[in-house]
């Protein structure tokens, strides 16, 4: 039953992603009727009707929580790996939105190989970084940034740019490019550097 509950979660939330994201009509229309009918099967194994499972579940509804965000810091000949965001160019610890379903570490190795290719293992939560802390960085939403230490296992495959990144490399902290700093800002890698212990804001 409890992974049951799982899976109709996981449809639910790329349900409403592809809410979210989708700009065709008619993909709207389909994710609209994936959304109930995910909802109908949650409601089905829980003890609310689906109008309750559904306000609980609705986008903008329900107590508002921080977004999840995670990110590898990846050290190799003392420099930091970083990815190029195709769009912008800019560039950042490889990472992205944390995925319901999958635990932070797991979802920071699959947003490092869908980034780079590369294989890794995580070794230590290195830091919990609070956007609302960042006064002169404003976003719409709050996020709480979770960096993992993570080790490179294998070999390190060729990269291929793909949908998100345009290039990776490796960097030291006195010849950073242009970084998004929505994502990654100087100071936290200079954080990240510099402290041994697990840094929180």
């Amino acid at each position: 039953m409890n992974k049951k509950l799982a899976q109709y979660k996981r449809l639910l939330a790329l349900s409403q992603a592809g809410l979210y994201y989708g700009k065709d009509v008619f993909d709207k229309e389909r994710f609209e009727e994936i959304r109930t009918i995910s909802l109908e099967l949650i409601s089905e194994i829980g003890k609310e009707t689906f109008e309750e499972t559904k306000a609980l579940t609705t986008i903008g509804e329900g107590h508002p929580t921080p977004k999840v965000d995670v990110r590898a810091y990846i050290k190799k000949d003392g420099k930091v790996l970083l990815i190029e965001d195709k769009r912008t160019k800019e560039w950042s610890l490889p990472g992205g939105f944390a995925e319901i379903g999958l635990s932070p570490e797991e979802n920071v190795r699959k947003e490092v190989y869908e980034e780079t290719g590369l294989t890794v293992e995580t070794t230590q939560l290195r830091a919990v970084f609070d956007t609302n802390k960042q006064k002169d960085i404003p976003q719409l939403f709050q996020y709480y940034k979770l960096v993992f230490a993570c080790a490179i296992h294998g070999e390190e495959a060729k990269f291929i740019e793909n949908n998100e990144t345009s290039n990776m490399g490796f960097f030291s902290i006195e010849e950073l490019p242009k970084l998004s700093e929505k994502r990654t800002t100087k100071k936290q890698l200079l954080i990240l550097e510099n402290k041994n212990q697990i840094y929180c804001d």
